[in-house]
């Protein structure tokens, strides 16, 4: 793993560990832009399901409110911590769901998404490999 995606990394982690609240937030993303600025973003869970916002799609939305598109997200790793009753209670690294996966091939399509591999480690994506059939409007 790089000293950049290890900072990555620590800055979800860093997030999740603070915010961490049963029924509220579980899941943390952080993001890197080309410029190297580091955007966070917190899951915002509901007692209505469909109204809860994901990590990952909070920490896009601070990147284009506070930075803008011309400077690309480059990079994007989001953890989860586990409920009180889990076993393991280990900060693990998570893969985006389906629908953040549309979103950053929206967004982020040349970035490189970290999830975690067998030794332990990160091993980037495209999010085009994570999501190859991507959803396009008709013209």
């Amino acid at each position: 793993m790089s000293p950049a995606d290890q900072e990555l990394l620590d800055a979800a982690m860093a997030l999740i560990k603070q915010r961490y609240a049963v029924g509220r937030h579980h899941i943390a993303a952080a993001l890197r832009t080309q410029s190297g600025k580091i955007v966070t973003g917190l899951h915002l869970d509901t007692y209505v399901g469909r109204a809860s916002v994901c990590a990952e799609a909070v920490a896009v939305g601070q990147a284009m409110a506070q930075i803008g598109a011309a400077d690309p997200i480059t990079d994007i790793v989001s953890v989860r911590h586990p409920r009180p009753t889990e076993q393991n209670q280990k900060i693990q690294v998570v893969a985006p769901c389906g629908i953040c996966r549309e979103m950053l091939r929206d967004f982020a399509p040349d970035a490189r998404v970290l999830l975690a591999d067998e030794a332990g480690g990160l091993k980037a994506y495209a999010p085009s490999e994570l999501l190859p059939l991507k959803y396009h409007r008709q013209p």
